[in-house]
């Protein structure tokens, strides 16, 4: 091994070895996704012997995520057809072996709203039957497969299960962007939180206790940042049960069958797990001194005896081990990419700038290994959602670029989440302006320290982080000397216009966040790349799954057709057989090997010649087979706690 080798794509973007392990409620075996002849399916077995064998069989896109049910008999997991988000509910009994689809209603979409250990042999389920933009509530009984309507939604954003699987809570969103929490009493319901626009992004609920006496939420209301509050479902008293005056709290570990907060996670620079109750403390004290990173609690079985953990690092592959608690003892299972050992990874450090405003920035820097930090070459990794953050830990992206010999700059610009109300509130509106500003500050704050060559800079992304690509192309095409943009928003209009059915009463928020078109139709189209699209001259790399609801590929095609118009350098990769994001690895690779080639072309940086037809795509336009951004692979999986 040398530090100049050259990681295979193959390696960081194909298929992982085994992720997303699942501890079953009797503790004795585990599920996780593995490849089936090249496919990512369900495996099973118990974790002492280590013998494991594949429980489904999907040809297509593979599975991507699963739970056991608390029957201890089925694994459940959602499955749509070539990304265009219809997903069925489907059952599997590791022991027979014969998946079943528990929702088949074509064009339907199924969301898993509640498991319980109280009600082992049911699951309840959210189907949008009645309505393409309500999701009604159903418990589906996993022996029969019969399905039960529980509640109607009415205009309702989630459900909130109580013990036995029952409807017993709901979101509602308002029409000024808030929303209230709902609890059921009889044929109505009745408001115990309540939040405005301000507090929308920072409130969540986690879960009624098992007794019903207490709803656990997330909420920022009177305070700055999410807070742990405990409500008391009868007189509506709340208490503060953790609280960090910078950070929000972003996830809770509850008690198996108690359903009480017992930790939470706060991601600061890196991920801290803040034990609550002092019957764990001892073992959280342990776990963290038995291995380097972040360490997650993924499940626990029944008895608390055996809890699945995982340890993330920057620099390796996520590690996944058994803690038993009784016997104080860690047994190692896997890591996600055992091949990762035998190259030399970079570091991810975290970094701040003061922004053009005034406000405090973070975000992560990963360096080339062993290069002179000085007059670089870059890419701006733009995070889509925008409502979400980079966050510490072993990610491909910036592994690839940095081994190719860039400096992967990762910024969570204002509107990420995690850094309290304030900061993700002063992304609002600010589309292609303040928030686009927070990515330009970045570069040259890092040009400033000289770390940064500014004539060799690309900005890349996909979602959001695609529309912040094109839009840097064409609102400031002298500050990049590409872009890549991945399922990229080009005009805001059409985009907000053409939004999900599925997505009905999140509708306010998106109109508060980025412009009702009704109203604001100027502001957004003075926001959209399109508008400004006669002003692109950089080269930019297109890509897009034909399938996506949330950007439809004709938010790629109206950009690609201008800049083929205007003679502008670009590449347009087609997916037909994807959609919001590239799941099968064969898409993966095509792209990641034109996103390559395609920044090898203008940064200089380093290439790993294509097989075959992995390289498709040409400068002219001309559209390729196949590739993701944020997919099963490029990420290892697994609960926030």
């Amino acid at each position: 091994m040398t530090d100049a080798q050259l990681i295979p794509r193959e390696v960081l973007f194909g298929n992982p070895a085994r992720m997303s392990p699942a501890l079953s409620p009797d503790g004795a075996r585990i599920a996780f996704l593995a490849p089936r002849d090249g496919v990512l399916n369900v495996w099973a077995g118990p974790w002492r012997e280590g013998d494991y064998r594949p429980v489904t069989d999907d040809r297509g896109r593979g599975v991507r995520a699963f739970a056991w049910a608390h029957d201890g008999r089925h694994l459940l997991w959602l499955q749509d057809r070539d990304g265009d988000e219809n997903t069925r509910l489907y059952a599997v009994d590791p022991a027979e072996g014969t998946p079943r689809d528990l929702t088949p209603f074509p064009g339907v979409q199924a969301r898993i709203s509640g498991l319980s250990r109280h009600a082992p042999g049911t699951v309840l389920v959210g189907l949008n039957l009645r309505r393409r933009d309500l999701h009604d509530a159903y418990r589906i009984d996993l022996e029969t497969g019969r399905l039960t309507e529980e509640a109607t939604n009415e205009g309702f954003s989630r459900w909130i299960p109580d013990a036995a699987l029952g409807a017993a809570g709901a979101v509602r969103p308002l029409p000024d962007g808030g929303s209230e929490i709902l609890l059921r009493e009889g044929s109505s319901w009745r408001a115990v939180h309540t939040v405005g626009p301000e507090d929308e992004a920072t409130t969540r609920p986690i879960g009624l206790t098992a007794d019903g006496l207490s709803l656990l939420l997330l909420s920022s209301r009177d305070s700055e940042t999410a807070r742990l509050l405990s409500v008391d479902t009868a007189g509506g008293k709340t208490e503060v049960r953790y609280e960090d005056p910078e950070f929000d709290v972003v996830g809770v570990g509850t008690a198996p069958f108690a359903g009480d907060a017992q930790f939470v996670l706060v991601r600061r620079e890196r991920g801290d797990l803040e034990v609550l109750d002092p019957a764990l403390a001892e073992d959280f004290a342990w776990l963290a001194g038995q291995a380097p990173g972040d360490l997650s609690v993924l499940t626990r079985d029944d008895a608390d005896r055996n809890w699945l953990v995982q340890y993330n690092t920057d620099d390796g592959p996520a590690a996944y081990c058994v803690f038993d608690r009784a016997e104080r003892r860690l047994v190692s299972l896997f890591s996600h990419l055992p091949e990762l050992a035998e190259y030399r990874l970079a570091r991810m450090e975290p970094f701040s700038f003061t922004a053009r405003d005034g406000l405090a920035v973070r975000g992560y820097l990963t360096f080339p290994p062993d290069q002179e930090r000085r007059a670089l070459p870059a890419v701006l990794c733009v995070h889509g959602g925008p409502w979400t953050r980079d966050v510490w830990g072993f990610r491909a992206e910036p592994q690839w670029l940095a081994n190719r010999g860039y400096l992967c700059v990762q910024v969570n610009f204002r509107g990420s989440t995690g850094y309290g109300k304030r900061f993700v509130n002063a992304g609002d509106r600010e589309w292609g302006a303040a928030m686009q500003d927070d990515l330009h500050d970045a570069i040259a704050h890092l040009v400033a320290a000289g770390v940064v060559d500014p004539d060799r800079v690309a900005v890349y992304g996909g979602s959001y982080g695609g529309y912040a690509a094109l839009a840097g192309a064409a609102f400031s095409p002298d500050a990049f000397r590409c872009a890549v943009a991945v399922a990229a928003p080009s005009d805001l209009r059409t985009f907000i216009n053409s939004v999900p059915a599925t997505w009905g009463p999140m509708l306010n928020t998106l109109h508060r966040r980025i412009g009702d078109p009704a109203v604001d139709g100027e502001l957004l189209r003075a926001r959209s790349p399109l508008s400004a699209v006669d002003r692109i001259r950089i080269p930019v790399l297109v890509a897009q799954g034909a399938n996506d609801p949330r950007v439809r590929q004709e938010e790629s095609e109206q950009v690609v057709a201008a800049m083929r118009r205007n003679g502008v350098p670009h590449e347009y990769l087609l997916f037909p057989d994807e959609g919001h994001g590239f799941v099968r690895p064969r898409n993966r690779l095509a792209f990641y090997a034109a996103a390559e080639r395609f920044l090898s072309r203008y940064l200089g940086g380093r290439f790993e010649p294509a097989a075959g037809a992995a390289g498709a795509g040409a400068a002219d336009g001309s559209a390729g087979r196949p590739g993701t951004l944020g997919s099963p692979a490029a990420r290892p999986a697994g609960s926030d706690v």
